[in-house]
Parts: C-alpha cells; sequence; structure tokens
C-alpha cells in the first residue's frame, strides 16, 4: 500500500466517538482529509490499516490510530498550539480521570439511545437515568466556563458532540432544571471549531 502524503481520518459522520475527534483536529487548524465513511460499506483499507476494521482511524504518514482518546492526545502534543490539555501533571490527570467517568457513566446510554437497537423499556429507563444525571451535575457549570476549567480543553471535546445528540436521544432539558448546563453547551456549540466539525447527519440533527 502507498504511503500517504498526508492526514488522513477515517469518520462515521454520525458517530461521538468520531466527532470528538473532528472537534479537536478543528480547534488544531490541522490539515486533514476527512473521509466520511459508511460503517455498512467501509472501504477495503481500512482493514489493512485498522486491525479491528472500526471507525474512527486516524492515518498520519506511517502512524495509525484506532481508539479515540488516544488520537485526540497525540493530536494535542503533535500540533501543540492551542493546548487542549492542562500544563502540570496533576491536572492533566484530573482531565483524563474526567474523560474516563464520562465514558463509564454516560456512554453506555449514548450509545444504546443512539442505536436504537434495544427494547424500549430498556431505552426508556436509559434516556430518564442519563437525563437525572444532568439534572444532577447542573451546579458544576455555574463555577467555570467550561466543564470544571477556565479553559477550553479535550473533556469539552467528548462532552460537546453527546449535548449535541440529546434531541436525537429524545432527552429534553428545561432550563428551570439545567440552565447552567444548556448555557455550557451554547458556549461549545457556538465555538467555530465545533460549526466546523459537523458533518452533514449532525447538522441535521438540529434542523
Amino acid at each position: 500500500m502507498a504511503k500517504r502524503s498526508s492526514m488522513t481520518f477515517f469518520s462515521d459522520g454520525n458517530d461521538h466517538y468520531s466527532h470528538r475527534v473532528r472537534i479537536v483536529l478543528a480547534e488544531k487548524g490541522v490539515a486533514v482529509d476527512v473521509l466520511d465513511v459508511d460503517p455498512a460499506e467501509k472501504p477495503e483499507d481500512l482493514a489493512t490499516l485498522n486491525p479491528y476494521n472500526e471507525l474512527p482511524t486516524l492515518v498520519d504518514r506511517e502512524l495509525t490510530l484506532y481508539e479515540p482518546n488516544i488520537m485526540m492526545e497525540y493530536l494535542d502534543e503533535r500540533f501543540p498550539h492551542p493546548p487542549l490539555l492542562p500544563v502540570y501533571p496533576v491536572e492533566r490527570a484530573r482531565s483524563r480521570l474526567l474523560m474516563h467517568r464520562i465514558h463509564r457513566d454516560w456512554c453506555e446510554a449514548v450509545d444504546a439511545l443512539m442505536n436504537g437497537t434495544d427494547k424500549e423499556a430498556v431505552l426508556t429507563k436509559y434516556r430518564k437515568d442519563f437525563g437525572e444525571n444532568l439534572v444532577a451535575i447542573d451546579g458544576i457549570f455555574s463555577e467555570k466556563p467550561f466543564f470544571m476549567s477556565d479553559d477550553f480543553t479535550l473533556v469539552d471535546c467528548v462532552v460537546a458532540p453527546i449535548l449535541w445528540r440529546l434531541p436525537a436521544m429524545g432527552i429534553e432539558l428545561q432550563k428551570s432544571k439545567c440552565g447552567n448546563l444548556l448555557s455550557y453547551a451554547d458556549r461549545l456549540f457556538a465555538r467555530e471549531s465545533f460549526q466546523a466539525s459537523l458533518s452533514d447527519a449532525e447538522r441535521e440533527l438540529r434542523l
């Protein structure tokens, strides 16, 4: 297989894991070929590049990455400006822990609700529990402009695609209960990088 002369990102335009990496690419202003791939019709070379034949997959010359959080940290180190993780080790560890907690506490529900393949009773419970979880953490968004930070970080890159998909998941937050969280979401969505990161399918989620 011929070597690639530029960075290529194999992306699922419906997937929040792909979306988080696209936000980082946009924040960094990286010159990248974003290939919007239908998971049901993956290109043949993807299986050659990625042993799991999965999306998303990032290719930078001879390097191939196929875990979204690793991709995000690689891009943050490869293109250091603007930095998307804190400078100090303790704060960096806290950011990584927040991303881990979001994955463990939220992503099972998000994936189930977006896929919609479970029984309706199961989806209803996911919807109820996740909505209550968001209401419970509303207060933390009154303290700082971003997710427990004064600066936009990789944690926000993980959270933004999930909040964008709330209507598609059937979750409607009330301003009286989630005003701080909704204001935070509006700040994320207004960012130039977020708007640039959206696929056509993702734009249609909010039409």
